[in-house]
């Protein structure tokens, strides 16, 4: 009997194993490709295009890492970026504070109204928020940071709230007693524990800031210098159509620091959500 249990469990294991062996070669599979796509010359992506580089073309990549353009873009990129999460941490730090804190009329409601934001993604008003933002005169890297900031604000306060909620009361009472202020304890005590859930937060803020595409399309048309690097990838694809190894390397090179980013602060993601799930 325990044999047969036995069995099982390694059936089991092998069936895990497998499935997860094959979802990260869909995930890693095309990354990849890309990758080593940027390695390759025309000729040798034509000939083998899922084999190894051969001989490694090193130049497609140093052709457009000495260009200032794509640093010009990459500096771009990495402003909206970080001006949309501290935007997003911080406005949704203090939204989320009094609401899960406090009880006053009209809070649940209130919090309902911030949800609703999730069924109204950036995409599905770009073209009014383009034409309020021309009316009243936001253009340029700005144009990208305060609408990405509002569309960001629900889903932090979604992940905030409960984290907050979850701390305790008494440690509040504590800090009152004390003589703290609500702002004093708001800066001084509740940021530094909820450290998790505004990393959270925050690395989602900026991944979904450094792949905007359809936002900056509207506002950054023109001079290149102006664009952000998801931005640059189409501009520089349609000025190289037919070099299809340098498109690769261009793209690679644009998704690494989003890409490292994100597998640098993987850890802390899954604590925060993980707290926040506990709230």
């Amino acid at each position: 009997m325990q044999a047969r249990k036995s069995r099982k469990y390694d059936r089991s294991l092998y069936v895990s194993i497998g499935f997860g062996l094959v979802g990260i070669a869909l995930t890693l599979g095309p990354i990849l490709y890309l990758v080593l796509g940027g390695f390759k010359s025309q000729q040798d992506l034509a000939e083998n295009p899922t084999g190894l580089p051969d001989p490694f073309m090193w130049q497609n990549y140093w052709t457009i890492l000495s260009q200032p353009l794509f640093w010009r873009q990459l500096l771009n990129s990495l402003i909206v970026a970080v001006a949309t999460t501290a935007g997003v941490v911080l406005f949704g730090t203090m939204a989320a504070y009094p609401l899960a804190r406090y009880r006053f009329r009209g809070r649940e409601f209130l919090f309902v109204v911030f949800t609703t934001g999730i069924m109204f993604p950036l995409t599905v008003a770009v073209l009014p928020l383009y034409l309020l933002l021309r009316d009243m005169g936001i253009t340029g890297l700005w144009g990208l940071v305060i609408p990405q900031i509002a569309f960001g604000l629900p889903v932090t306060i979604i992940i905030l709230r409960p984290f907050l909620k979850a701390l305790p009361m008494e440690l509040e009472e504590a800090a009152f007693m004390d003589g703290v202020s609500r702002i004093g304890f708001f800066w001084r005590m509740l940021l530094p524990l909820a450290r998790p859930g505004m990393v959270t937060v925050g690395v989602l803020a900026f991944i979904g800031s450094w792949n905007a595409y359809l936002l900056p399309l509207l506002l950054l048309t023109g001079d290149p210098s102006g664009m952000t690097l998801p931005l640059g990838v189409t501009t520089f694809q349609g000025q190289h159509s037919s070099a299809t190894t340098m498109i690769m390397a261009y793209t690679s090179l644009a998704m690494v620091p989003a890409l490292v980013f994100f597998l640098f602060m993987e850890r802390r993601i899954v604590e925060g959500l993980s707290g926040a799930v506990k709230g």
